[in-house]
């Protein structure tokens, strides 16, 4: 009986933790910056779209929605292919040889992006690759390919070895094997690595930061810091801006809940 109250208490807490700031940032979308520092959790005294309007003026924000939705789509697409491709290299290895394969990609895990953002920096500025998007999918693609890596040759592993000398036995090869078997048995762990690699990428700020200085290609985070002023900050714009950045990832969300779940709870209970 105290587990559970407890639980319920804990539970009930973390929620309205998590709902606060969601509802301020909710709120302020529709309120000026000084209706917003004296009432935050208040509703709107008149809701006012003013923000978003001016948010939409100009075109800008939709330029950078754009070049999000590019970098992010492609990121995306990339690193599920090529870690998927990976994640069955390394399932279809029985012996040592596949842990090490494995022990090798995840190593990416192990250093954090900040330390090695000199010597990325340098290399783009050699290959000419700063103030492009492409040169921002290769640098995601190679930043989130050890975690992709890491969760789908877990669930490439659990596929029983039976089904692959079935379908070998009737004359597929390895790729047909990959595509024909793997991809189809893993499509809801596939789901949940989209979602997740979608999120990350949609999100991110470090690499934009360090390679982007243009205007007219910058992602939508980056573009979130240029309502921040030298003495003040606009912070009803901002959260604005959070409120458009944010559609991508719940429509994502909404639209894949299922694979998500299923994702999640993959291999929880053994037949």
């Amino acid at each position: 009986m105290i587990y559970k109250v407890g639980r319920a208490f804990g539970l009930t807490l973390f929620s309205v933790l998590i709902l606060i700031p969601v509802l301020v940032v909710v709120l302020g979308s529709f309120k000026g910056d000084l209706e917003l520092m004296t009432k935050p959790l208040a509703l709107p005294e008149r809701w006012s779209f003013d923000n978003y309007r001016n948010l939409l003026e100009g075109g800008q924000i939709a330029n950078n929605f754009k070049n999000s939705t590019i970098v992010t789509l492609f990121s995306v697409l990339l690193t599920l292919f090529i870690s998927s491709l990976a994640s069955f290299g390394i399932a279809r290895i029985i012996h040592v040889s596949g842990k090490v394969l494995l022990l090798l990609f995840t190593m990416g895990l192990a250093i954090p992006a900040a330390t090695s953002i000199i010597g990325i920096y340098q290399l783009f500025v050699t290959l000419n690759l700063t103030n492009t998007l492409h040169g921002l999918v290769i640098i995601n693609v190679a930043s989130t390919l050890p975690i992709s890596i890491f969760i789908l040759s877990a669930f490439f592993r659990q596929i029983p070895t039976e089904i692959y000398e079935s379908a070998a036995m009737d004359g597929a090869k390895p790729f047909r094997l990959y595509r024909s078997v793997a991809l189809p048995l893993s499509r809801p762990s596939m789901g949940a690595v989209a979602i997740f690699l979608f999120v990350i990428t949609w999100n991110d700020l470090l690499y934009p930061l360090l390679l982007i200085t243009r205007s007219d290609l910058k992602t939508l985070p980056l573009a979130l810091i240029d309502y921040r002023g030298e003495y003040a900050i606009n912070f009803s714009m901002i959260f604005t801006a959070v409120m458009v950045a944010s559609i991508p990832m719940v429509v994502m969300y909404l639209a894949m809940q299922k694979s998500f779940v299923s994702g999640l709870t993959a291999g929880a209970v053994k037949g």
